[in-house]
């Protein structure tokens, strides 16, 4: 990192620019997309919560069960497919809840792992991406990416189930 940053340091020398200005700049312009951008994840987290606390998450899970037991995907780790697109954080909490009932080198732990490691927060990173851009026709990108998640978590059961 170091020398990665060095490097850095030397070209911008070697191109004449001016670091400290351009930084001063950049940090200037990431206070205005916090400020752009925050409404939208506070709306993000109040639903996540508002599911949990309604008890609707768990009543998603008693009625996708026997799908995602026939798609390969066990029941153990459903709420954590549910609630992955939507937050990180409670992903991870998920995760760790996984870990201590049933242990990370186990069949449920090893899929839980997996589907963390090859899914995102989908609405948060749309927020975050489409609020900069001039893409505000989201029609198609939201669900091909909810049905790309839901592959990689089919493959990701998979591959665990063989391995």
């Amino acid at each position: 990192m170091p020398v990665l940053i060095a490097a850095l340091m030397l070209y911008a020398r070697f191109k004449k620019v001016e670091t400290y200005n351009v930084f001063v700049k950049g940090a200037k312009g990431s206070v205005n997309l916090v400020l752009d951008i925050f409404p939208f994840i506070v709306a993000i987290m109040v639903m996540v919560a508002l599911m949990r606390a309604s008890g609707i998450t768990d009543m998603l899970i008693d009625l996708l069960a026997p799908l995602f037991n026939a798609l390969g995907i066990p029941t153990e780790v459903s709420e954590l497919v549910l609630l992955r697109p939507f937050t990180g954080s409670g992903s991870y909490a998920i995760l760790k809840d996984i870990y201590t009932t049933y242990g990370v080198d186990t069949y449920v732990g090893r899929c839980a792992s997996v589907i963390m490691g090859t899914s995102e927060t989908l609405f948060y990173v749309a927020t975050v991406y489409f609020s900069q851009t001039s893409v505000k026709k989201l029609s198609y990108a939201i669900p091909l990416a909810l049905v790309c998640n839901i592959f990689g978590t089919i493959v990701a059961c998979l591959v665990c189930r063989v391995l």
